[in-house]
């Protein structure tokens, strides 16, 4: 809990800060332009959360949300049904993320190794299958599901507190949250226990994926055209969000609120930024400045904690 209250603060500050100097930034036009931004950076960090705690890692999100927002265009653009195009996207990203998990969970291959792989295989994939050629000229019924601004923009919020509320309560009330947080905090203790390990890195990976093609499909509709290099630096904006938020690197320790904070303030930063006249490209320092900040307090942490267990 302190890690949130410490994220609040610093929120708190951020926005004081913009009040004073630069009152704009409050406009209701930002606020909504920031909360549809990154209600699907949210849902991919849900992911991010989980299979952080099991211990693993997974880089090549942005690959596949750029594979997933592609498709997604796609298979709208045959005439499928929006519904349809939402489970094969998400489908879509399930597979990718399969692939992950099975070259980690049963080839012990380690995780940043096998999504760094795949990350390089998956864009220039991309990039070969579509010469860097954008989605255009998508039907009706894509952008904003068919529903107009006003309805869309209240579905994707929608579907994304429904989300983040279904996976909170997974984490703190059903077994298979309970097994992800035993798995990365002693996975030998875990396996003893009856967990197979295993199964739960693939899955956490998996669901990673395909919460990251649903992802993908929700930021999609906000647009008439589809690029084909989206999500570009989307990884590591998921990656601080969950480490600011207290997830652990190491595993066995995070929550979902955390993530949701660190969100937060990683999404105001780059708006911020700019209504104060400050580079964007800043955005993505100040992102790794937090990600290395924020390693070196769990590190800093762990140690003290260690000196003091072996202290008694």
């Amino acid at each position: 809990m302190r890690r949130e209250l410490s994220l609040l603060a610093a929120y708190a500050l951020l926005l004081i800060a913009m009040a004073i100097l630069a009152p704009g930034f409050f406009t209701a036009a930002n606020i909504q332009d920031m909360v549809l931004a990154n209600t699907p950076v949210l849902l991919i960090a849900i992911g991010m959360t989980v299979v952080i705690l099991t211990g693993e890692i997974d880089i090549s999100v942005g690959s596949q949300f750029a594979i997933a927002s592609v498709a997604a265009a796609l298979f709208a653009k045959a005439g499928l049904p929006m519904i349809v195009v939402a489970i094969a996207a998400a489908a879509l990203g399930w597979l990718m993320g399969a692939l992950n998990g099975a070259l980690v969970a049963f080839m012990r291959i380690p995780s940043i190794v096998v999504t760094l792989a795949t990350m390089v295989i998956l864009r220039d994939g991309l990039r070969w299958a579509r010469g860097g050629e954008w989605v255009q000229n998508l039907p009706r019924t894509f952008q904003w599901f068919g529903l107009g601004q006003g309805g869309g923009q209240t579905v994707i919020v929608l579907l994304g507190m429904i989300v983040f509320v279904t996976s909170a309560a997974v984490l703190r009330w059903i077994a298979g949250g309970r097994a992800i947080y035993a798995t990365g905090s002693d996975a030998e203790a875990a396996r003893l226990a009856g967990i197979d390990v295993r199964l739960v890195r693939f899955h956490a990976l998996a669901a990673l994926g395909a919460i990251t093609g649903f992802a993908a499909l929700l930021n999609s509709v906000r647009f008439e055209d589809i690029q084909a290099n989206a999500g570009v630096g989307l990884e590591l904006k998921v990656i601080s969000a969950v480490v600011i938020g207290g997830a652990s690197v190491s595993g066995g320790r995070g929550t979902l609120l955390g993530t949701l904070l660190g969100v937060i303030l990683l999404g105001a930063i780059g708006p911020a930024l700019t209504f104060l006249g400050v580079n964007a490209y800043w955005e993505k320092a100040v992102q790794g400045g937090i990600i290395l900040a924020a390693v070196a307090i769990d590190a800093i942490g762990n140690r003290r904690g260690a000196h003091a267990q072996a202290a008694t």
